[in-house]
């Protein structure tokens, strides 16, 4: 295979795109894949119009993009609320994040703190992780006019760092220890939380392409998506969508000659994806189905009745 395929958009994606991308084109040399940046709504529109292979966004699709693209998930990623690591406030309500960045509480003594004004530091329009911030925490309510915006995480965190009285917002793929996460409604902002459910700001992060990938598109995509491009993403903090380790074994199916064929059709393309695993299809009957699973003796009975 050889060729090149360019990726643009959101600012959350593109660091773990480019460590996906890297080790993709370590096996297939050939094979050249440009990561570019822009912010989720260019991702979005530049996979709508075909200028780039794949788009990238970091939030749900708004309903007037629904349809004008095809989405791939390729992790979900925690929204972290994070201050300069000298904040004495360690938890915050989502009622008074959303009125800390509307405007509305404006002191940290407030919410507990000091004395001293809060800066309000948020992403630009047309940011992913604005969008998704705004949509799961702002609710109806506008972000200040006078949050300091930044182009990007890796500029929000930087920002925040430098600032004691600063307060913004950032994907979990950014946490490092220049900055402090705070817990929301006492829930600590870590993958863990945000992977069983109980952290409240979690959004998905998507591969986006104009119509069904082919090709080489399709060979990264799936590569994203398999083992060894969900460990990646696992490696950067985010929560992988798929397994992260190789799968391998047999899997044995017995029963309905009805269904046989079907699943032997079916089982071709599963092994062709995951080729460590075997598939083994037999017949004998729907009742032999339905005993041999009773009995564990396979892993799956097949019934046509």
């Amino acid at each position: 295979m050889s060729g090149t395929i360019t990726e643009a958009g959101s600012t959350t994606v593109q660091p773990v795109a480019e460590k996906m991308a890297a080790e993709f084109m370590h096996i297939y040399p050939d094979i050249e894949v440009i990561i570019q940046g822009g912010g989720s709504s260019t991702g979005v529109k530049a996979a709508a119009e075909g200028t780039v292979d794949i788009g990238a966004a970091s939030r749900e699709l708004k309903s007037s993009e629904i349809g004008t693209v095809v989405a791939h998930v390729l992790a979900q990623d925690g929204i972290a609320i994070a201050t300069h690591t000298s904040q004495t406030v360690s938890n915050l309500t989502k009622e008074q994040v959303m009125k800390i960045f509307s405007g509305e509480i404006t002191n940290w003594s407030e919410v507990g703190g000091s004395n001293a004004t809060i800066n309000v530091v948020s992403r630009e329009e047309g940011s992913g992780t604005r969008g998704a911030f705004e949509e799961m925490v702002m609710g109806e309510s506008l972000i200040a006019a006078t949050a300091i915006l930044q182009p990007s995480n890796g500029a929000v965190r930087t920002t925040i760092a430098g600032d004691p009285n600063s307060i913004g917002y950032l994907s979990f793929g950014y946490l490092d220890s220049s900055v402090k996460s705070l817990s929301i409604d006492g829930v600590a902002g870590t993958v863990a939380n945000a992977k069983n459910g109980t952290y409240p700001i979690v959004r998905p992060l998507l591969f986006l392409t104009k119509s069904q990938p082919q090709g080489i598109v399709k060979e990264f995509i799936d590569f994203c998506l398999g083992y060894q491009g969900q460990a990646i993403a696992e490696s950067e903090g985010y929560i992988a969508a798929g397994p992260t380790v190789e799968m391998k074994g047999t899997i044995t199916e017995a029963g309905s000659t009805t269904v046989q064929p079907v699943a032997e059709s079916i089982a071709a393309a599963f092994m062709t994806k995951y080729p460590e695993i075997n598939v083994v299809i037999q017949g004998g009957g729907s009742s032999t189905g339905v005993k041999a699973a009773a009995e564990g003796t396979v892993d799956i009975g097949a019934a046509s009745r």
